[in-house]
């Protein structure tokens, strides 16, 4: 039953060299991989001698308008004034048209012969001369190969209308320099205060007040004095009454000192 045995070794050796082998094939691979790619990494060529760098920019389409001939403008002639008197207006000293305006009737015959030129195109002024002015281009604007011939106009005053007067200026506030109780219809006078008449003090109180257009006083604010008398002072300005001011026939607002004399009986 025994004879015929088989004898085991240990498998150490069969796995070391199983993955010994697995390492290599690895690595074999692996560096097959890198010069792989090494080399066709040198074999690509990219032309880069054959590649253009210039920016190409797409615009949008924009319309093409045909270059026609400029539009005619009318000869501008300048105003007849006092700086410049003689003006490029024509000028005549009786409004007389032509012969091709026979459809006008003169107001006379006369078998005389008439110096005075017809009326041109255009403006005329009724001066008491003659004169035309050199010629400028011509008298009439062109539309399609016609020429337009300005109607005759008589002009009768080119003079600019003269410059209104100008408004006077009227002050918000007029300042009085004198005293302003000789100008009040009512002044009231102020009670003596209790403490003045204690303390034995008297003096005199100038209080700078403000009158509106209607003559009240609508500020008061005293500029010198005892402080016991100030209060009953500016109280008593405030209830004073004057007549309005006026400038230019306007009424206006009066700034000036009221004075108020404190003295013990």
């Amino acid at each position: 039953m025994f004879t015929n045995l088989i004898e085991s070794s240990s498998h150490a050796k069969e796995f070391k060299r199983r993955g010994s082998f697995l390492l290599f094939t690895t690595a074999t691979y692996v560096l097959l991989f890198v010069i792989t790619g090494v080399v066709s990494i040198y074999a690509y060529d990219t032309h880069l001698e054959q590649q253009s760098l210039e920016i190409v920019t797409l615009l949008p389409p924009q319309e093409i308008v045909p270059e026609g001939p400029e539009p005619t403008r009318p000869i501008e002639r300048p105003r007849v004034t006092r700086e410049n008197p003689r003006s490029e207006v024509p000028e005549r000293t009786i409004a007389m048209l032509g012969v091709d305006h026979p459809e006008v009737v003169p107001d006379k015959i006369s078998a005389e012969r008439n110096t005075v030129p017809p009326l041109p195109p255009g403006p005329v002024r009724i001066t008491d001369r003659n004169w035309d002015p050199p010629p400028i281009g011509s008298g009439g604007t062109n539309n399609g190969g016609r020429q337009i011939i300005q109607p005759s106009r008589v002009v009768i005053d080119d003079d600019p209308p003269p410059a209104p007067a100008p408004t006077p200026v009227v002050p918000k506030i007029v300042k009085v320099s004198q005293v302003l109780n000789s100008r009040a219809l009512d002044l009231p006078r102020p009670p003596y205060p209790q403490m003045a008449k204690l303390s034995r003090v008297q003096g005199t109180v100038s209080v700078q007040v403000l009158i509106d257009e209607t003559g009240n006083v609508i500020s008061a604010k005293a500029v010198s004095g005892h402080v016991l008398l100030i209060p009953d002072a500016q109280r008593a300005a405030l209830r004073a009454r004057f007549s309005p001011t006026t400038i230019g026939g306007v009424a206006v607002k009066v700034s000036g000192v009221i004075t108020y004399n404190f003295v013990l009986p």
